[in-house]
């Protein structure tokens, strides 16, 4: 179904119109092929690039889209109903522009957010390690000053678009505690970089997602961003907004499930009548519809806070936490909608069950989620 918006603005109604154009024409008709395959699809980010929709939430003066966070979310949301991977990817490549324009120096943002923003150059998040998910202040990856810059050595792990991006926003450690971890641009390919095989995931397979190695690479001073000993500040800062990027591709990935359900549900018959006519299953499809719309408005109650300039970090974990958690159960009862055919490949909401899992998982699992509701109630 169409989803109907409440958006601020005729500018905003006509870019969700043509992202639904771009998405059913280069996604939806894509999406099926490539992730059987596990193949990724080249030449699509440029074309999302060319129609503006990587760079939205950001200044026109850099060439974004200068778009307020809650049409930026919504547009999310209408790639992650045609196509999830592509969705989290153009989610994370925005929360890899995030660094760079909330703490990149002016000349920074003048070399590198202009190509970012149009698309030019993908970029990928590196903060997590193997032995460094949640806990973020046990990075272990070190970046050593020398005379030309900053030598990096270490392990990163669970990089979307590994080996892909053209960039990634590093966080290693140039000292010692909380405070001893800096951010960096770091250049896609340098000699000393190498990255692992993609990981054998349950979804989202036409990205990939994997661990890079860093032996020695020099990167410039310049590619600094902030202060040194910024990094964890840099980095939590950003997962606010990119929370909120999850929770809209979550409630995508959930709408399309509904979408499909319903469809089934009306031509479907037993018993001489359409299996939605069932009030079994009718009232299960009901409470499917308000697990989605609630996910929605719980991004979007979190956005809206972020556009007016008020604290939104409480907001984007509940967001994230509904979100994802509804995107699990809306999956899984889609499936048990389409009954023995669910099961199978033949139907995609297979595929959307094993895809909502990792959304609990990453940005933040939602037990962090949790942890960070919890804290911020006890202040």
């Amino acid at each position: 179904m169409t989803v109907e918006r409440l958006l601020p603005d005729q500018d905003a109604r006509d870019l969700i119109e043509l992202t639904r154009d771009i998405a059913d024409k280069e996604l939806a008709r894509r999406v099926d092929e490539h992730e059987r395959s596990e193949t990724y699809p080249e030449g699509l980010f440029a074309t999302l690039g060319a129609a503006g929709l990587l760079g939205l939430p950001y200044p026109e003066e850099y060439g974004g889209g200068g778009q307020p966070y809650e049409v930026y979310l919504q547009v999310i949301e209408e790639l992650a109903m045609r196509w999830a991977a592509v969705a989290v990817a153009t989610s994370v490549h925005t929360l890899a522009c995030y660094t760079v324009f909330t703490h990149g120096t002016p000349e920074q943002r003048d070399r590198w957010l202009p190509r970012m923003l149009a698309g030019e150059l993908i970029g990928g998040y590196s903060l997590s390690e193997p032995q460094a998910g949640s806990d973020a202040g046990a990075l272990t990856c070190r970046a050593e000053r020398v005379a030309d810059g900053y030598r990096i050595t270490g392990n990163k792990a669970w990089i979307t678009h590994g080996g892909i991006a053209d960039f990634y926003a590093l966080f290693a450690r140039t000292g010692s505690g909380s405070r001893g971890v800096s951010c960096f641009l770091a250049p896609g390919s340098a000699d000393g970089l190498t990255f692992g095989r993609p990981e054998e995931k349950m979804g989202l397979h036409a990205v990939p997602t994997t661990s890079a190695h860093w032996d020695g690479v020099l990167v410039g001073a310049d590619r600094l961003i902030g202060e040194e000993g910024q990094g964890l500040q840099i980095a939590f800062g950003a997962l606010d907004s990119g929370r909120l990027g999850i929770a809209a591709c979550a409630t995508g990935l959930a709408q399309a499930a509904l979408d499909e359900a319903v469809a089934y549900a009306k031509e479907r018959r037993t018993f001489g009548k359409r299996i939605i006519d069932h009030q079994g299953l009718g009232f299960l499809l009901a409470d499917m519809a308000a697990a989605v719309d609630t996910a929605r408005a719980m991004y979007l109650d979190a956005a809206r806070r972020r556009d007016a300039g008020l604290p939104y970090g409480r907001h984007a974990s509940i967001a994230k936490l509904v979100a994802t958690d509804a995107a699990m159960k809306v999956t899984t009862d889609a499936v048990q909608v389409f009954g023995g055919y669910g099961y199978t490949r033949e139907f995609r909401v297979e595929r959307y069950m094993r895809e909502a899992k990792i959304m609990q998982i990453f940005e933040g699992t939602n037990q962090i989620q949790r942890l960070v509701i919890s804290r911020a109630l006890a202040r």
